[in-house]
């Protein structure tokens, strides 16, 4: 994103609008978007109204105003002279814009925004399988962000470990080298609003994962959430909630799919399968 400067008045209105605080008003009195700071997610320039005034005499009028000891100021949600401006992205900075805004459907994926469902629909993916634990690693959040190299270092760490990097997520898509979870160079200095690891391996493995998922993330400047799944028994246990505990987690069920998208246990005899 950029601010055209020949129609920006310096009402600082799109300041707050920035989920990156990115914006920022520069000596001269006008906004400026830090470049290395933006995502790209768009929100700035779709999220303000525009009403096209002239910049001149709109600054003039501001001025006199001021001098007068009197203040103009247009509704927050608004850019008076429209002088948010979206760039043409290219590699790898589209990279941003794939990752950090929601409308905006993944090459790899064609989901918006950080381009994957993750486990949440796992009763009609069956990605994670019984006997298997799926994780999901989030990096980032809204005023934090993440930068690629930052994700890389965790994902060979994660590779030591012979994790199954889910294929149709869209980091693994950037990856160089799967089997070692390196991704690829180009890529590394871009930042992302968040973006999620996602993998699984066995059951067995989940302490050690956990513990080296820790040692790793203490090294970054970002935040983390992690996310844990398994597949339930037939009495809706799971095998990994007081595991979780027990290595001071404080695990509790944040979702529960319940098999609604399709039958996934026999009818009982006699009984006809409704669908």
């Amino acid at each position: 994103m950029n601010i055209d400067k020949t129609k920006c008045i310096g009402c600082a209105n799109c300041v707050p609008i920035c989920p990156m605080g990115a914006i920022y008003i520069a000596d001269d009195g006008l906004s400026e978007i830090n470049q290395e700071t933006c995502v790209e997610c768009y929100t700035c320039y779709r999220g303000m109204s525009t009403e096209n005034l002239l910049q001149q005499p709109t600054r003039f009028l501001r001025g006199l105003l001021a001098f007068f000891k009197l203040r103009f100021q247009p509704d927050p949600d608004i850019c008076p002279s429209g002088a948010i401006t979206a760039d043409e992205l290219t590699w790898p900075r589209i990279l941003r814009r794939a990752f950090s805004d929601p409308q905006a459907p993944h090459e790899s994926t064609g989901i918006g925004g950080r381009g994957t469902q993750e486990v949440k629909t796992n009763e009609l993916t069956g990605r994670v399988k019984e006997g298997e634990t799926g994780f999901t690693v989030e990096f980032g959040r809204p005023g934090v962000g993440v930068y690629f190299k930052e994700v890389d270092k965790v994902s060979q760490a994660l590779a030591k470990m012979s994790v199954e990097f889910q294929p149709e997520n869209p980091l693994t898509a950037l990856m160089f080298n799967v089997k070692t979870g390196e991704l690829r160079e180009d890529v590394l200095n871009e930042k992302v609003m968040s973006c999620i690891l996602e993998f699984k391996t066995d059951i067995a493995k989940m302490p050690d994962i956990l513990n080296t998922i820790e040692d790793e993330i203490r090294q970054l400047d970002t935040v983390v959430a992690l996310g844990v799944s398994v597949r339930c028994d037939s009495n809706g246990d799971d095998a990994v909630r007081d595991q979780l505990t027990s290595m001071g987690y404080d695990a509790w069920r944040a979702k529960i799919n319940i098999g609604l998208g399709k039958h996934t246990n026999p009818a009982p005899a006699g009984e006809e399968k409704v669908s």
